[in-house]
This record gives C-alpha cells, sequence and structure tokens, in this order.
C-alpha cells in the first residue's frame, strides 16, 4: 500500500511539474489528427499546383531567414551556430527536392492507393530528423555534437536502408523507430541535466529545462505525423506535415532568439581546493547559522557555489555535505527554506497576495512558486492557508 501511495505521489508531482508541456503535446497533437482528417478533402490538383508550392516556398524562406537570424545573433553562443547550420542544411534539402521534382517531372508523391515512401527516402526522411533534433542535443551535452558522432548515430540508419534494397521484409518500421530511439535517449539526457541543475542551482527554471521538454514533445507529434505519412496512401497527407513543420520551425526559433536562454553549460569553472570535509557537524552549524542569519536563500539566483562564502570546500565536497547531512541535493535543500519561509509570511501575513510571497521567498516567480508548493505540499498556497487554525 505504501508502494503504492509513493507510486502515486510521483505521478503526480510529474503531472504537476509538465502539465502545461503535456496539455501543449496533446492540443498539437489534436490539431494535426483533424488536419489529417481534413486533408483527403483537398482536391489533389489544388494541392500539387497551389498549396504545396506554396508550403514549400514558405518553408525554404523561413529557414534561409532563420539561418540569418541565428548567425545575426549568435552572440559568440556555439548552440546558436549549430541551429544556423540545421536551418540552412533544411534549407538546401528542400531546395534540392523541390528542384529535382521541378525539372524532372516527377509527382509530388505517389498515386493515390500506392505505398508513400520505399527505404531509402525514409532515410531521408530520418536525416532531417537527426537536424531538427541535433539543437536539443547540443544544449543537454555541449560540445557533445561532431561530425563524428553524427555519422555514427546516422550509420544505422543507412545500413538499414541498404538491406530494404536486397532483403523481402518490410524494414520501413525500423527506419521509422530510429528517431524514436534519438528522442529517447534526449529524454535521459534531459534526466541527467535535471540532476546536475537540482545539485548546482537554487532555481532549475535558469536551466530552461522545460523549453527543451516542450520542444521534444513538438519532435514527438512531428514523429507521429511522419510515421503516419510514410504509410498512409493519400496524396494529400503532405499537407499536415508541411504545415507542422512550418509551425516547428517558426516556434523554435522565436524561442531561441527572443525567449529561451541558453542552457547553462556544465563546465563552469571553479577553483579546486585540498580542503576535505574533516568535521561535518561543524559545517553543519556554520552553515545553518549562515542561512539564518544572511537568508541566501531569498536570493533567486543562489548557487551550491555561493556557500563558499562561509565553507572553504569545492563543488564536489559542498555537494557530497548537502546530500550527506540533509538526505538531498541542492535544490532541495534550497526549497525547503524557501517552502518554510513562505509559510510565515502567509501565516503572519494572510492578505498578503501569492504574487508577493513568491518574491520574497526567492522564488523566479508566483508560476514557479506555485508549481513548487504544490508538489511539495501537495496541496496550493491557497489551500495550505485556508487549512490553518484561525
Amino acid at each position: 500500500m505504501k508502494s503504492d501511495k509513493s507510486t502515486l505521489s510521483a505521478i503526480r508531482k510529474f503531472l504537476v511539474e509538465y502539465k502545461e508541456e503535456f496539455l501543449f503535446g496533446l492540443v498539437l497533437l489534436t490539431l494535426v489528427g483533424l488536419s489529417y482528417g481534413l486533408a483527403p478533402f483537398i482536391p489533389h490538383k489544388v494541392f500539387y499546383e497551389i498549396i504545396s508550392p506554396v508550403q514549400n516556398i514558405a518553408i525554404i524562406t523561413v529557414t534561409l531567414l532563420c539561418t540569418w537570424a541565428m548567425i545575426r545573433h549568435s552572440d559568440g553562443i556555439r548552440v546558436r551556430y549549430v541551429q544556423a547550420w540545421i536551418m540552412a542544411t533544411i534549407s538546401a534539402i528542400m531546395i534540392a527536392g523541390v528542384s529535382y521534382r521541378r525539372f524532372v517531372n516527377v509527382e509530388l508523391l505517389p498515386a493515390e492507393g500506392t505505398f508513400a515512401f520505399d527505404g531509402w527516402e525514409m532515410v531521408g526522411g530520418d536525416l532531417i530528423a537527426w537536424l531538427i533534433l541535433a539543437y536539443p542535443l547540443e544544449l543537454l551535452r555541449p560540445g557533445w555534437l561532431t561530425w563524428k558522432n553524427s555519422l555514427k548515430r546516422l550509420l544505422p540508419v543507412v545500413v538499414l536502408g541498404a538491406i530494404d534494397m536486397f532483403v523481402p521484409w518490410d524494414l520501413r518500421w525500423l527506419l521509422a523507430l530510429v528517431p524514436v530511439v534519438w528522442v529517447a535517449l534526449l529524454f535521459r539526457h534531459v534526466r541527467d541535466y535535471r540532476r546536475y541543475a537540482e545539485a548546482n542551482y537554487g532555481s532549475v527554471e535558469q536551466t530552461d529545462e522545460k523549453w527543451v521538454i516542450r520542444y521534444l514533445v513538438m519532435v514527438l507529434v512531428l514523429g507521429i505525423s511522419y510515421t503516419y505519412l510514410c504509410f498512409s496512401d493519400e496524396p494529400t497527407r503532405l499537407f499536415t506535415q508541411q504545415w507542422l513543420m512550418f509551425f516547428v520551425i517558426i516556434y523554435t526559433n522565436d524561442q531561441i532568439i527572443f525567449h529561451s536562454k541558453p542552457w547553462i553549460e556544465n563546465a563552469e569553472e571553479e577553483e579546486e581546493e585540498e580542503a576535505k570535509i574533516e568535521s561535518e557537524g561543524e559545517y553543519r552549524a556554520k552553515l545553518e547559522q549562515w542561512m539564518k542569519t544572511e537568508r541566501p536563500y531569498l536570493n533567486p539566483d543562489f548557487r551550491l557555489l555561493d556557500l563558499r562564502q562561509v565553507l572553504p570546500l569545492n563543488r564536489t565536497y559542498l555537494s557530497q555535505l548537502i546530500n550527506a547531512e540533509y538526505g538531498c541535493n541542492f535544490y532541495q535543500f534550497v526549497t525547503n527554506y524557501r517552502i518554510e519561509e513562505a509559510k510565515r509570511l502567509m501565516r503572519e501575513h494572510p492578505d498578503m497576495t501569492m504574487e508577493d510571497v513568491a518574491k520574497q521567498c526567492g522564488f523566479s516567480s508566483a508560476r514557479s512558486f506555485y508549481r513548487t508548493f504544490d508538489r511539495e505540499e501537495e496541496m496550493t498556497p491557497k489551500e495550505w492557508l485556508a487549512a490553518q487554525p484561525k
């Protein structure tokens, strides 16, 4: 029974933490489903001669503009150069495909009732998928994305495409599953970086993890749409994939340039010292006295290395001290102080707005305060305040 309760609690915390991303993906997937349902009603001639060329031109134009914008606003950040390279490559692939169909006079898609793509065409689709996933990969693992590592990841795709030509089995399902494996690996890297962020920062919102989750949700929806596209026999099935691709490109680049901060680098400089944890009890007493008198947790940008103002330890030993003495990571350690401060303020000033409480307790935003309080206390701040004795 206890195990069941802990599992339900973990699921609840997950839904509270990522409910906006979940709803975003659900709405987008619903729109994609409606689009696929309505696409067959588009006259084939109208789609081939008007809609599809307009969609292609729109994607090519926006990818070229995004390439220019990323380079212009790169600010020396490697991940933005990676995004510029992605946009330029997608644009080149689109131009090559449109030019080939235009000058060789090839139909946009096979006739109704035939399969959409063969193995090699799906290899090309997997290449596009790899390009789309290169951006979050660079965010999550700065510096890992190189030509050598990219070719290693793409090699199984090329091998499957080659085998598909010579064996009687249909291997296209395997080719469709390859991007799913890549996305799964990226979610694992999100988890690893989440642990890193919680061990080093008092406010994990500054790592912009939610944006990466939302990006991967868009990629999943794009992948589901692509899988249907590969195996459907409706000629206008490309309509949905093209507008979805256009949306992902516009939304992503807008977030990168105007809203999303670059992912915090793991390789943060620090001065290594020879100090060892000789007396954990003494260090704990110093730390708690400092937290009580200076209240550094009220600063939304409070970091693990800020503890060196009172403890002469490097990052590794500071993290070990928090884990050993309090049984939690640094983020949870700071959150506990902030939640207790919020409770004190709400008890002493019941008329104070939740926005003011969040601001005075060190939370980066009112939304972060609501979400964190709900996750930790399993009730909202207002529900907690209402439950207090008068």
